[in-house]
């Protein structure tokens, strides 16, 4: 194809099969403002659905969505920049639109593989990383799978602009509307996969309905132009999309674990949900690679969690002294506090709050929520601030992994808690990841608790990377603790909460500070992660030093 010049206006001249139809498809500016519609729309379609494919294995925080994004616009701005050289040394349409569908079909088989490039890139550099796990891993993966088909869609703006470019006079007008098509798609593609269609159908079935407008907008082209000269790429296309629409969706993201005993597999707006029937308890997992979330022992009886050792926040709020206790549970989750209290004590008032409502409907589903447990569908704190009751407990459990809400971690947040505590309550504070070292997120979160509370105690949950953290206004609820346990007559409870009792350590703050205007929280909880990593896979990492691939896969058998 060359082009020519003349009087402000650019000619193209295309030789070989198809000219006619391709001079014809550019002369059609709509189908081209279409394209570039569709490949905004899918563009943030994936960004989406990227965040939601590694989240149940590396969280959600704010770290990962960083990663993503800076991936994504990495491959887009070298995608702008081939795309132009491209047109420019050769604008023929076929080069795009073949691009697009390989993109397509790109997309269409992350959810065949996806998972598993995601686990093995992990496996390699679990053994291979002392630091920053979570950042390397998840740009691996996002350099791996993601960035290929983006640098594609990337090269479709500067591509579509020498097409539509009929004249010089109106090239502002053209890149204008280009962009503005461009900008719409992008934000149907920001709210359909987050509103519809994951929630409706999951992520892998949304990478499939993405890639299959992309497969469908490049067929259309091909078909225009002839297919005769295009059949062996329109048919393998549709093979290829065909076969990923089969067994894209066919695994779970914990494709390793066995079906037998799953309950339940979804996507909420917030989460990716799995609930597990075991033989003595039912389990809630939100995120695949770092443990359980929620459970329901089927027998009465502690659950072996730190939801036992919270269980002495009602003793110190007195609860065999009073007629009744106001208890509100700030991360409800599938209710297994609430469930606990309710199987313990009788008098007990009880709501919760959860921002997720599916999981609040598999409480009540899987959980035997009690129904006279009220729960609120909304954020914590933003209950907090439209909330003027004051409770005898406070349950903050909102922390998973290193995904920390920032603004319920924060000495304003906590000064809100205080501001809806009787002056006899107590506060209780689920921290996930126990760290020793000095600043760890776990310092900071308690001393930042102590600027607001007057006494505070700490204990470790044993078997596990949990800390219980319990504060009051009431600088003498330890007493009120021992008293209401002597007169606790169920004798396990009571044999816990003296357990408890003896690994209780009151707590020096050191004066680290989590504000909302400044609270590095998944900074904090990366460097713990990095912790647990490296004390959980030490063994492992010894034996694959030592004896190498082979002596690790006999070591795992």
């Amino acid at each position: 194809m060359s082009k020519k010049e003349k009087n402000g206006t650019v000619h193209s001249e295309t030789s070989g099969t198809g000219a006619f139809e391709a001079r014809r498809i550019l002369q059609n500016k709509g189908y081209l403002y279409l394209t570039e519609f569709f490949a905004g729309m899918s563009l943030m379609a994936v960004e989406i659905g990227a965040q939601r494919l590694i989240s149940p294995y590396f969280s959600s925080s704010q770290i990962v969505w960083t990663i993503i994004i800076g991936t994504i616009m990495i491959a887009m701005a070298l995608g702008n920049v081939y795309g132009g050289r491209s047109a420019d040394k050769d604008p023929n349409p076929d080069r795009l639109y073949r691009r697009i569908l390989i993109a397509a079909i790109w997309l269409a088989l992350i959810p065949v593989f996806g998972k598993y490039l995601i686990i093995g890139i992990s496996a390699v550099l679990i053994f291979s990383v002392d630091s920053n796990f979570l950042i390397i891993a998840a740009f691996a993966v996002c350099m791996i799978v993601f960035v290929f088909p983006l640098f594609l869609l990337g090269t479709v703006t500067p591509s579509l602009a020498k097409y539509t470019m009929g004249s010089l006079n109106d090239n502002g007008k053209i890149v204008g509307t280009l962009g503005a098509s461009n900008t719409i798609g992008s934000i149907l593609g920001t709210f359909l996969p987050t509103f519809v269609t994951i929630p409706a159908v999951g992520t892998s079935v949304t990478f499939l309905i993405f890639a299959g407008i992309l497969i469908g907008l490049s067929m259309v082209y091909f078909c225009s132009v002839g297919f005769a000269g295009h059949r062996k790429k329109v048919i393998a296309g549709l093979a290829l999309f065909l076969v990923a629409c089969i067994f894209g969706n066919s695994s779970h993201f914990a494709f390793w674990e066995t079906t037998d005993n799953l309950l339940y597999e979804g996507e909420s707006a917030y989460n990716y949900l799995q609930v597990r029937d075991e033989p003595d308890q039912v389990i809630l997992s939100t995120n695949v690679l770092f443990g359980v979330q929620s459970v329901l022992k089927k027998e009465r009886g502690l659950t072996g969690m730190y939801y036992d050792y919270a269980m002495a926040a009602p003793f110190m709020a007195g609860v065999h002294e009073k007629d009744s206790l106001d208890v509100l549970i700030l991360g409800m989750g599938s209710g297994t506090y609430a469930t606990q209290c309710g199987r313990y004590f009788d008098h007990l008032k009880i709501e919760g709050v959860e921002i997720d409502r599916r999981i609040t409907e598999l409480a009540g589903k899987y959980f035997e929520l009690p129904s006279t447990a009220k729960v609120t569908t909304y954020d914590g704190r933003s209950y907090l601030d439209v909330q003027d009751r004051k409770f005898d407990v406070i349950m903050v459990d909102a922390y998973q992994d290193i995904t920390i809400p920032f603004q319920m971690s924060s000495l304003e947040f906590f000064t809100s808690v205080r501001e809806h505590l009787r002056d006899d309550g107590v506060m209780v504070v689920n921290m996930n990841m126990r760290g020793n070292e000095k600043g760890s997120i776990n310092e900071y979160l308690a001393d930042t608790i102590a600027e607001v509370f007057p006494s505070m105690y700490t204990v470790d949950v044993a078997y596990s990377t949990n800390r219980e953290l319990f504060a009051s206004p009431n600088d003498r609820f330890m007493e009120v603790f021992r008293r209401n346990v002597a007169l606790e007559k169920q004798r396990d409870l009571r044999k816990m909460m003296e357990a408890v009792s003896g690994k209780l350590s009151f707590y020096q703050s050191s004066g680290y500070l989590l504000t909302d205007d400044k609270a590095p929280v998944e900074l904090l909880g990366m460097r713990d992660i990095d912790s647990i990593i490296q004390k959980e896979t030490g063994y492992y990492r010894k034996i694959y030093e030592e004896e190498g691939i082979k002596g690790l896969i006999r070591a795992l058998q």
